[in-house]
């Protein structure tokens, strides 16, 4: 399935963006599927409802989750049905041609959220139903049940001309589901380019909501366009990330309430977790509910 897409530019994104703001408080709640497997376990320690410790164990969580470990979950976890609503598309952009899948409503969503991988992945990372303990099925089903949009697209790199690319896509559909709020999840390396986004002028304030799953920090946010539109910022981190250090993204998020307090930012630190476990264990429905519940 192909789309002609012609790029507008700054200029007629800047049309499109202003038409779309008028439905920047979102009402919408996702309801729930399969909440009692995705649940975060027991809560270890709390600071109100902005931080969490989250206790993880690989025994419970990997092993007696999947029937092969890190490579296919129980079958319990997962429902296959969704995948009759999932399309392979190559739209056509000015920055050229841009690979995703498309999981629900292509127009008129309701909600759009977009997964960007992080190094060595693709676009097939966020469809792929079985690992990571079905989270990617989970969220499929998600969008799919609530007239919502999941997007997972392939992009060149994780500098400035990835960031065209996704901001191309992301005006795409934003095009045509004005009222959607976009949420944008960033595993990893894709940090890159949810930071880039936040400070695009145009799709930083549309955005709905950032979610930084075992990523990077971009000290720039706090003087980005949807910092100031005060876009809801979530992080879910392993305590024993080996390749972004916990440390510096607690550090981070406590940045942002010191320059805004009541800023609407939350962090999930998943106890014994490595810097995949965020991608696994983020429960997906909970963060974005609060995330659409968050006055704009």
């Amino acid at each position: 399935m192909r789309f002609a897409f012609s790029y507008a530019g700054l200029g007629g994104a800047v049309v499109i963006a202003a038409s779309m703001l008028a439905g920047a408080v979102h009402a919408q709640t996702l309801k729930p599927f399969k909440d009692d497997l995705f649940a975060y376990p027991a809560i270890l320690s709390s600071d109100g409802d902005a931080y969490r410790v989250v206790d993880y164990r690989k025994e419970r969580d990997i092993h007696a989750r999947d029937e092969v470990p890190e490579r296919r979950v129980r079958k319990n976890f997962v429902s296959m049905g969704v995948r009759r609503q999932q399309e392979d598309i190559a739209l056509d952009t000015g920055v050229g041609t841009i690979r995703h899948f498309a999981v629900g409503k292509t127009d008129n969503a309701a909600v759009i959220t977009v997964y960007l991988h992080g190094q060595g992945g693709s676009r097939k990372q966020g469809v792929d139903d079985v690992t990571f303990g079905g989270n990617f099925n989970r969220i499929k089903n998600l969008m799919a049940a609530n007239r919502g949009l999941y997007l997972s697209p392939d992009f060149s790199d994780f500098e400035d001309g990835g960031a065209a690319e996704i901001r191309a896509l992301l005006l795409h559909y934003a095009g045509r589901s004005p009222q959607a709020p976009i949420i944008v999840a960033c595993g990893s390396m894709g940090g890159r380019l949810c930071w880039k986004l936040a400070r695009d002028p145009v799709i930083g304030p549309r955005l709905g909501g950032l979610m930084l799953l075992g990523s990077l920090t971009d000290e720039g946010f706090l003087n980005s366009s949807a910092f100031w539109a005060k876009v809801p910022v979530f992080f879910g981190h392993g305590s024993l990330d080996n390749v972004f250090p916990v440390e510096g993204q607690e550090r981070f998020f406590r940045s942002i309430a010191q320059k805004a307090p009541g800023y609407p930012a939350r962090f999930v630190r998943f106890e014994t977790g490595s810097h995949g476990t965020p991608i696994r264990m983020t429960d997906w429905r909970s963060e974005i509910n609060w995330m659409l519940a968050q006055p704009r």
